[in-house]
């Protein structure tokens, strides 16, 4: 240290040579000179944290950002190394960013006596700044002498923090950007949630976190789900199993029908000034690193789960909501423009003697019509840029509101092979416009006459042989209508037969709350087969979900908006 010219920490370690007895003061010398001989060089190209043993050392890493994410890389890759992906999902403050840096040590072959503690995760800043980041995280570790594979983690922060379900909304947009994006990730080996081993029961907003990921799966995803047990002592961790098991947490399973976990223990940077804190910490890092050995022998070994599937389930749930939308405005159009039809079969009925006699009898009716209408919008941060996606030949709303990830309309979720999946006529993207307005239908009160009312609703009627009257006309236009409206109603209910047929968790609080609505609108059409298996999946999660959700919603609303 002195030929280094480090005076500070030569005065430190002079400091602690005082108060040690001989024998300390001879195994101190020599974990001193075991850090300096194994990992000198790779302690020169680090930032210092902290110099009481173990040392604590922040690597210096590479951070791009692709799309709108940030990857952090530490190594040089090798194209013939395999890659092993793992994401990671818990509450702040479980141990999520010591479980990462713990990978990390392992991976480069850290042992307990080296005295040393190396970092990929700032965990200093990150404990002030962790609820309020909504950062979806790459970390990619491709050096290290005892993995066979290079290491993917991805950390979801952001999932439960304070803002509530709009911020968790976002952060799988995130995901789905990122597994979407030819740069990042197309595969996971596995799904850790990462608990407390002494969690006896998940909160409602743990389990809200913990849904919030299983709803943007697939249903093949179940047997990558892997338990994290953080906090742990090394004992097996009865209260977190039988926390996952009372909340039905759907897992990968052992031979004894447990839930796949691992345990760590969140010590390993704990200072080691005597030795009654160096034999139990001792203890801890030992049964962590073999828990690490057999994580990364589950990762070596698990099949990995293409994430087609996944992107398939956000975008088509992201289309639901939107056909549901655009449904409910098409159905509002449809039912004011039945209503002038009835003013004005209505007023020909009670007036017909007056229209004979007066040519220039006129009647007010109700009138629907379409508007534009500005909405609040435009740039939010670097990322998100909230405006309508809008179908400018059916003059319909195809996706609003939730467009943010798209700054075009032909990168729209709702966008399938270059056509719209939302508009009447599925129009190209060519069609679409994505700016700070929506269309809305309004009504307004006319004064309509009776050649007005023919020349609307007696088009090409002089092509027909047999001239319909211009009441059969209405009794046709509105007879379209409702098939019109049996049509939209058809194409939501098949959104959410798809959603069934691949979805984890088919009903997610994004297609919950349409339910109702859908129900309502078969039970009216007569339709009550479907209203039935409508009302058999809303009462599915109704036991399992909707209490977590809205005690969650609650949880949130406690914060006084916090």
């Amino acid at each position: 240290m002195k030929e280094k010219g480090d005076q500070a920490k030569v005065k430190r370690l002079e400091e602690m040579n005082n108060k040690m007895d001989d024998r300390t003061r001879v195994m101190l010398m020599e974990r001193v000179k075991r850090i300096s001989s194994d990992f000198d060089n790779l302690i020169s190209d680090s930032f210092e944290i902290r110099s009481e043993l173990p040392a604590v050392y922040q690597l210096r890493t590479k951070k791009e950002t692709f799309g709108t994410l940030t990857r952090v890389i530490y190594g040089q890759k090798d194209e013939k190394k395999p890659n092993r992906t793992i994401l990671l999902v818990g509450e702040t403050g479980t141990g999520k960013s010591t479980l990462i840096n713990a990978l990390l040590n392992y991976a480069m072959g850290v042992k307990f006596e080296d005295e040393v503690w190396f970092q990929i995760v700032e965990e200093e800043k990150r404990s002030q700044t962790e609820s309020q980041t909504s950062d979806v995280i790459v970390y990619q570790i491709f050096e290290g002498q005892n993995l066979p594979f290079s290491l993917t983690i991805i950390d979801t922060p952001g999932f439960g923090d304070t803002r509530g379900i709009e911020h968790d909304l976002n952060i799988s947009q995130r995901l789905l950007d990122l597994f979407r994006s030819e740069d990042g990730v197309q595969e996971i080996h596995a799904v850790g949630l990462v608990i407390k081993a002494t969690e006896n029961r998940l909160s409602d907003h743990l389990k809200y976190i913990f849904d919030s990921v299983m709803d943007l799966f697939g249903k093949d995803i179940e047997k990558n789900i892997v338990a994290l047990v953080t906090h742990s002592d090394g004992t097996t961790p009865l209260n977190a199993l039988k926390a996952l098991k009372g909340a039905d947490i759907k897992c990968a399973k052992d031979g004894k029908n447990q839930p796949v976990h691992f345990l760590f223990n969140n010590l390993q940077k704990t200072e080691r000034n005597t030795a009654e804190k160096t034999n139990p910490l001792k203890h801890s890092w030992d049964f962590t690193e073999e828990q690490i050995q057999n994580l990364n022998a589950y990762l070596d070994t698990s099949q990995p789960q293409k994430l087609a599937t996944t992107v398939a389930v956000l975008n088509e749930r992201i289309r639901l909501t939107a056909c549901i939308q655009n449904l409910k405005e098409k159905i509002d159009l449809s039912e004011l423009k039945q209503k002038e039809i009835k003013q004005i079969q209505e007023a020909l009925k009670n007036n017909e003697k007056e229209m004979k006699n007066n040519e220039n009898f006129t009647i007010e009716v109700d009138e629907a019509y379409i508007d534009k209408e500005p909405i609040s919008g435009g740039m939010r941060g670097l990322v998100f840029y909230e405006a309508a996606v809008c179908c400018t030949r059916c003059e319909e709303n195809c996706h609003y509101p939730g467009c943010t990830m798209a700054w075009y309309p032909q990168h729209c979720e709702v966008m399938k092979e270059g056509r719209c999946t939302v508009c009447t006529r599925k129009c190209p993207a060519s069609d679409h416009v994505k700016e700070k307005w929506k269309y809305v239908t309004k009504t307004r009160k006319v004064q309509k006459t009776l050649e007005d009312m023919k020349e609307k609703y007696e088009n090409n009627k002089a092509e027909c042989e047999n001239k319909r009257s211009l009441l059969e006309n209405l009794e046709e236009e509105s007879r379209k209508l409702s098939e019109e409206r049996a049509e939209y109603l058809n194409e939501a209910y098949q959104h959410v037969v798809k959603l069934d047929q691949i979805a984890l968790n088919v009903v997610s609080r994004s297609t919950f709350v349409h339910l109702d609505f859908l129900i309502e609108k078969m039970e009216e059409k007569g339709d009550t087969k479907k209203a039935k298996k409508l009302r058999d999946m809303k009462k599915a999660v109704d036991e399992k979900k909707t209490s977590s959700v809205q005690r969650c919603i609650q949880f949130f609303s406690s914060l006084g908006g916090k």
